[in-house]
């Protein structure tokens, strides 16, 4: 786990919204206390690059949230076009090609960090064994333990880090110290799981391992955005002063 990281930096906002005025008010009303943010496919669908420029013009930091494969020299031109500064990771889908195509397109740029989804923090066993074709293989397997198998691949194939949900990290921390782990499904402390099957709370989540925390219906449903997204950080700070102790 990396120590660099200022305890407010680590949480992500999901601005998973129908359009970027929406974003942006909440952009608003979250104020100075929140730098990152992840532009998924909902907003982007809606908002483009316009959106992404526009948080980066008021200092923030964006998670580009796409999950691109295609053909290399797409993936490449891709990310060529989101290779700038204050867009901090970008994820990819596909095999080893995708993942050169997308270095190639980063070129020598720093950023974006580039990020594969182990498997959706809406996924069990069950949903994987489906995923597979395995007729009753639910029970045969752990979903955590093929999410090591495919950070292996992932790391392998050049990409900078994974996506995976809190009931994976430990395990991926112990396996990959240096490994960058951005976590989905974050829900604080009474809040409802949604439809995360494999969600975990900011305190667990950091003291598992997480690098940055991803955070969006708790902080978007609230009646104070603002205090949501501070109780997320006091968490969050509270899990780093344990694990230092």
């Amino acid at each position: 786990m990396r120590t660099d990281i200022a305890a407010r930096e680590r949480l992500i906002v999901a601005l998973d919204l129908d359009s970027g005025a929406q974003a942006l008010q909440l952009v608003r009303e979250l104020g100075s206390d929140v730098s990152f943010y992840k532009v998924g496919l909902q907003l982007f669908m809606g908002g483009g690059l316009v959106i992404v420029k526009r948080l980066i013009e008021q200092g923030k930091k964006v998670f580009l949230d796409l999950k691109i494969d295609d053909t290399p020299r797409t993936v490449q031109e891709a990310v060529r076009n989101v290779a700038v500064e204050g867009v901090e990771f970008f994820t990819l889908q596909g095999n080893r090609d995708t993942a050169r195509a997308a270095i190639a397109g980063r070129a020598s740029r720093p950023t974006p960090k580039l990020l594969q989804v182990t498997y959706l923090s809406s996924w069990d066993g069950a949903d994987l064994a489906e995923h597979l074709h395995l007729d009753g293989g639910a029970d045969k397997f752990s979903i955590d333990e093929q999410v090591v198998t495919r950070a292996r691949r992932i790391l392998d194939s050049g990409c900078d880090g994974v996506i995976a949900s809190g009931t994976s990290v430990s395990r991926l921390r112990h396996e990959f110290p240096q490994l960058l782990i951005v976590t989905p499904g974050i829900r604080p402390s009474g809040c409802s799981s949604d439809d995360h099957k494999r969600s975990m709370t900011p305190y667990d989540a950091i003291t598992a391992g997480a690098d940055y925390l991803v955070v969006g219906r708790p902080i978007r449903s609230s009646n104070d955005p603002a205090a949501t997204a501070h109780k997320v950080q006091e968490e969050i700070e509270q899990a780093l002063r344990s694990k230092a102790a």
